[in-house]
């Protein structure tokens, strides 16, 4: 076998072994909302007590992730990785032995904690294996991962009428323990992309936490990044969130009907729009990196039509297609945010950047959560939330047209092998 067939077969290979991470991630974070009715039977406690469970792991989260970035660019993503899972598996199996609301919300916080270090190193890790013609496509495939996690959330909620609420977090620990064992042996850590004009030739194990926020926040185009992605943050949890209320108010569905009416149409067009966004902006930006921010730009012009439709018909067929346009469109954004953040930061911190990404959406997708709340208690309509959005997804695409990729940026080498 030649060199190049061994790093192709290497980078994919990475891309392969992370999917499953990321779908356990998910898996393990989201199914405890699907068995509410369970686990409210066995450890009593309020509605607001449930809600706080969600909160507490989305607040400890989005907190812990610019240092877990920060540790996966001065330590090795691989480790890094192997111990985030087998860390968050053993938390997902003890949390199955909680008997109190207490020990359950002392679990949440500290499963935040481990699964904060997976997405940043992750992402960077994918990152190191490919390079040019195949960056895109491999973050697509590596984050449909995470849409399959949060479909297969339910299972929870299933195994939890049939064998009791403990059950799925005993299963699918032991599952997450055993496969941080195996990737001890099959996942091997990347070529470390290095830019001599950045001054990126410093080994990765020099890397500090001040000069990563120096370095990263020296650059306009970083913080058009962060105010880019925390606004298109408040668009996802905006709709993620107040979608199903608005589809069982407007078109008269039940619960059960309007949860999945506006989000399994929706997870299905963002996991079709991640791989095919993936694929042509790869192709698409073959003549320029500068097309990854042009292609994004287009697709969010596309996405808020969408929502637009979703929100102002009496068809719920209409609704329906306006949505998973949404997905389809807004996919494309999900796809690039890893490989524009390579464009305009300096490769010795990107799954630093990733994380301070990563920390300000979840912080601004609660308040959103918050405030969207604090206007249904207001008699506010739904739909004024999705003109929100839509002129949200507007202002992203501005603000991301004015992002400058470095023009000293090394892109050499599609994929790099791990021998050299």
């Amino acid at each position: 076998m030649t060199r190049p067939s061994a790093s192709m077969t290497q980078a994919w290979l990475c891309v392969a072994l992370l999917w499953f991470v990321a779908c356990l991630n998910y898996l393990d974070r989201i199914m405890l909302t699907t068995m509410r009715t369970s686990v409210t039977d066995a450890i009593p406690m309020t509605d607001a007590q449930f809600g706080l469970l969600t909160s507490m792991f989305l607040w400890v989260y989005g907190l812990l992730s610019p240092f877990a970035g920060f540790l996966a660019d001065r330590f090795s993503r691989s480790r890094v990785i192997i111990v985030s899972l087998f860390a968050w598996s053993a938390i997902t199996w003890l949390t199955a032995h909680a008997k109190t609301f207490d020990q359950l919300l002392f679990a949440r916080g500290i499963m935040g904690i481990s699964e904060a270090f997976y997405i940043p190193a992750g992402m960077a890790l994918v990152m190191d294996y490919h390079r040019g013609p195949t960056r895109s496509l491999a973050n697509g495939v590596h984050i449909s991962g995470v849409f399959v996690g949060s479909g297969l959330g339910g299972l929870g909620g299933w195994l939890a009428e049939r064998h009791g609420w403990s059950y799925a977090f005993k299963l699918f620990g032991i599952i997450g323990i055993v496969y941080s064992l195996v990737l001890i042996f099959l996942l091997r850590e990347g070529p470390r992309e290095h830019s001599p004009a950045l001054e990126s030739s410093v080994p990765a194990t020099k890397t500090s936490f001040i000069p990563a926020l120096k370095s990263l926040f020296s650059r306009s185009s970083f913080f058009l990044a962060l105010i880019y992605w925390g606004l298109l943050g408040v668009v996802g949890w905006g709709v993620v969130g107040w979608m199903p209320t608005y589809f069982k108010e407007q078109f008269n569905l039940g619960q059960g009907a309007a949860g999945f009416s506006a989000t399994g149409y929706l997870q299905a067009a963002v996991l079709v729009g991640v791989i095919v966004g993936g694929a042509f902006t790869d192709f698409w930006s073959r003549e320029g990196e500068r097309r990854r921010i042009t292609i994004t730009v287009i697709g969010l012009c596309l996405a808020a039509p969408g929502i637009l439709l979703a929100a102002n018909t009496s068809l719920l067929v209409v609704a329906i297609g306006g949505l998973m346009l949404y997905g389809l469109m807004r996919s494309f954004a999900d796809v690039n945010m890893m490989p524009i953040l390579c464009l305009v930061s300096d490769p010795r911190y990107r799954a630093t950047g990733y994380g301070i990404l990563n920390m300000f959406s979840c912080l601004i997708g609660g308040i959103t959560i918050y405030v969207g709340g604090m206007l249904r208690d207001q008699h506010v309509d739904v739909s004024r939330i999705f003109q929100f959005s839509a002129a949200s997804l507007i202002a992203c695409a501005v603000l991301l047209f004015f992002v400058k990729p470095s023009a000293k940026l090394n892109t050499d080498n599609p994929v790099v092998s791990p021998n050299n």
